[in-house]
């Protein structure tokens, strides 16, 4: 029994993307640590047993061919649509955000179903595209793949207010629809249709705090002591951090509380002001290596439902990625977009891994069998 246990391991680690999984496994690890040092015990704790639990998750759904998940599809999005819907009922919003986008669980625990949500849209999407094969550029196949990747977006904004996740679920979107071979002109004239449309966005979608966070953007001196105050705190610290930095636990604005959010949407503030900036770009480095993983796995899949997967967890995670630290660096308005792996949030973290695991779902059975699995 045993030693047909540690065959199995050794299958696995053999049939696996062994750099893509422990660049993950590391950069948890890093996140752990730095929320530690930018927050408390009880926001590490969490971290760590999410980690666990999405790395045990992860392995658990690579094992599985993706193929199953696709075919699972409407239970996939009718329950996360359902819960993200539920928000809106009895929806809260943790201290320091407006949003109402999480459930309280048992436990003292709780969940936000956008996290979940993408995972659903993302498998939903390559099965949608599936379906269509070479047709996927025809106008009316067009417009229900639009339809498809709009319905999280507006969902997500209307009902939950969260622009920032909004964003995410869009670019999530035009990336499985890039990736699945649409035609560039319809690119082009949805670009049109939205600058041309851009003046009355401005006016009627957002809100008037909405509007103060672009404003302090452009503006360096706006509100400086208010809407400004974070972006202005995340420069300083990162500036101030030098080449190495201050170490762990010594970040003055981190320890002293000043720099708001350090442990979650200013993760990278809090990384440049402790580890100057050669924590930056390891940070830059193994999140760059964790995506161009994601891409290589894409480009391997035995068919497209594998290949737009792959590119839908390349967005997540690269749209993450440029939000957050465009935040940090004032080159993007502050819309509460976390780091991936390294931000506090245990149903972040724990979806990312899903999405981790879909990956190395389509990794591993890149043909229609591998070594592990017929035993």
């Amino acid at each position: 029994m045993f030693r047909k246990f540690l065959g199995g391991v050794a299958d696995y680690i053999r049939e696996t993307d062994k750099p893509f999984l422990l660049l993950c496994l590391f950069a948890s690890l890093f996140g752990a640590v730095m929320v530690l040092s930018a927050g408390d015990s009880r926001q590490f704790l969490v971290q760590s047993g999410s980690a666990t639990v999405g790395v045990m998750a992860a392995v658990a759904i690579s094992r599985f061919d993706y193929g199953l998940f696709s075919r699972l599809w409407p239970l996939f999005w009718a329950l996360t649509l359902g819960l993200v819907i539920l928000t809106r009922f009895i929806g809260f919003a943790p201290e320091g955000t407006d949003n109402r986008a999480w459930l309280k669980l048992p436990g003292g625990m709780t969940l936000q179903p956008s996290e979940l949500l993408k995972i659903a849209l993302i498998i939903s999407f390559a099965q949608h595209v599936t379906w269509l094969r070479d047709r996927v550029s025809r106008p009316l196949n067009v417009i229900f793949l639009t339809l498809h990747g709009l319905i999280p977006v507006g969902i997500i904004h209307f009902l939950q207010g969260d622009d920032g996740t909004a964003i995410l679920f869009a670019i999530i979107f035009l990336a499985m629809l890039f990736s699945a071979g649409v035609k560039l002109r319809y690119f082009i004239g949805g670009a049109v249709t939205v600058a041309a449309a851009g003046v009355a966005l401005w006016q009627k979608v957002l809100s008037d705090y909405q509007f103060e966070r672009f404003t302090a953007l452009f503006d360096p001196n706006y509100d400086p002591l208010g809407t400004g105050w974070q972006a202005r705190i995340g420069r300083i610290a990162i500036g101030s951090g030098g080449i190495t930095g201050f170490g762990l636990f010594k970040g003055p604005n981190v320890q002293g509380n000043i720099l708001p959010k350090s442990y979650n949407d200013f993760i990278f503030a809090a990384i440049g002001e402790e580890l100057g900036f050669v924590g930056c770009m390891a940070v830059l480095l193994i999140l760059g290596g964790i995506m161009a993983r994601v891409l290589r796995a894409g480009q391997t899949a035995r068919d497209s439902a594998g290949r737009i997967i792959c590119a839908g967890v390349f967005a997540m995670f690269a749209g993450q990625v440029v939000i957050n630290v465009g935040m940090c660096l004032s080159l993007l308005p502050v819309i509460g977009v976390t780091l991936p792996f390294f931000s506090a949030g245990g149903s972040s973290l724990l979806c990312l891994f899903l999405g981790v695991g879909l990956v190395l779902s389509v990794y591993m059975h890149k043909h229609r069998r591998t070594i592990f699995i017929n035993e």
